[in-house]
């Protein structure tokens, strides 16, 4: 007869497991996956063992209770199979199904011939062993040299590369020991920023923030953590004209306001006629100092003959990095948009007597 109290916690680690792999493969909860995967699989198996103990125990049973217990485990273990076929969104469900027939099949043969024919459970063993080696030898050899290795191409997969958001660059800095409370935080605290251009924050801290928008907790728009020397665009021109006031979700009390404004007009600067040629009374930039509100795109446009460039700095010092036209070839245009308050020079690497400048308020 079965023996009922290895049959019962066998049934229930066996049901356990079940349950346990159905939900990591079906990709109900991810986080459980990667460690359920493995304990399920070893609960399911020791549940199989006891259960397998138990049921041949004295031999095998042809009582009902042994037969009813039979056909509860199979329905048990089919519906699972089923649930687990048909719902999962993982696609190594078929290999993980062929893994477990690979090792329950030979383990019922022995089961059997080891309970009905005893004398033969060493021969019939050393052919499983003996097939079972050839099997993983076999398929480790082929996967050195398998034909598809030198005879199929190789699939090109072309990966698409998403552009980020285009536009005058608006840059906010992160400070360093932003995280801890009462230091500055977010440089400048209140940014006013014309429609249309891409903010850039950039993390000079030792540690991870955030940018988050305050009011809906991320609806409408949030960095999401990023480290020391990265940076977070966001595109002003998919937002409305208003206040944004956003934090880091990690150190909430770090704050700070974005306000969308009515894109500014382009200011003009002209290179006129003759602007190559170093002469008394000539106008080289036209007009020479330019004032302007801080956000205003400026265009320059190359009217000379000649080509020229718009370099920041002077010919004394070289050039600064800020902004740099490259040859503007006549009739080109060259635009650049001042973000930050104060008085810029720039002047023409060809012809260095050619200087500007744009005082930004």
């Amino acid at each position: 007869m079965s023996n009922w109290d290895l049959m019962m916690p066998g049934m229930g680690l066996t049901a356990i497991g079940l349950a346990g792999v159905t939900i990591s493969y079906a990709g109900l909860a991810h986080t459980f996956i990667d460690g359920m995967h493995a304990l399920t699989g070893l609960t399911m198996f020791v549940g199989l063992i006891f259960l397998a103990a138990g049921i041949l125990d004295g031999g095998v049973s042809t009582s009902n209770r042994a037969k009813a217990t039979t056909l509860v485990v199979i329905s048990i273990a089919l519906g699972f199979g089923m649930f687990a076929f048909t719902m999962n969104t993982i696609e190594s469900t078929n290999v993980f199904a062929g893994i477990l027939l690979a090792i329950a099949m030979p383990a019922i043969v022995i089961a059997y011939v080891a309970a009905k024919m005893p004398k033969r459970i060493k021969p019939i063993g050393t052919i499983i062993a003996l097939a079972s080696v050839t099997g993983i030898v076999t398929f480790v050899a082929f996967g050195f040299v398998s034909p598809d290795t030198y005879i199929l191409a190789d699939e090109v997969v072309e990966e698409e590369i998403e552009e980020g958001p285009t536009g005058p660059i608006y840059p906010i800095t992160i400070l360093k020991n932003s995280g801890v409370q009462g230091n500055p935080d977010y440089d400048p605290d209140v940014t006013y920023v014309p429609l249309g251009y891409v903010v850039e924050w950039t993390n000079e801290d030792t540690i991870a923030h955030t940018v988050t928008s305050s009011e809906d907790v991320g609806e409408t728009f949030d960095s999401g953590l990023f480290n020391e020397g990265e940076n977070y665009r966001l595109d002003t021109s998919e937002l409305e004209l208003g206040e944004y006031e956003y934090f880091c979700i990690v150190h909430p009390w770090m704050k700070a306001k974005l306000v969308i404004e009515e894109p500014k007009e382009p200011a003009t600067v002209s290179i006129p006629e003759g602007a190559g040629i170093q002469k008394e009374g000539q106008v080289y930039y036209d007009p020479e100092v330019l004032h302007i509100a801080s956000g205003t795109p400026v265009i320059w446009s190359n009217d000379d003959s000649a080509a020229h460039t718009v370099t920041s700095g002077t010919a004394q010092s070289g050039p600064t990095g800020l902004f740099d036209s490259g040859m503007i070839m006549a009739g080109e245009t060259f635009e650049y948009a001042f973000i930050s308050a104060g008085n810029i020079d720039y002047y023409c690497v060809v012809h260095p007597w050619m200087v500007g400048t744009v005082e930004v308020g």
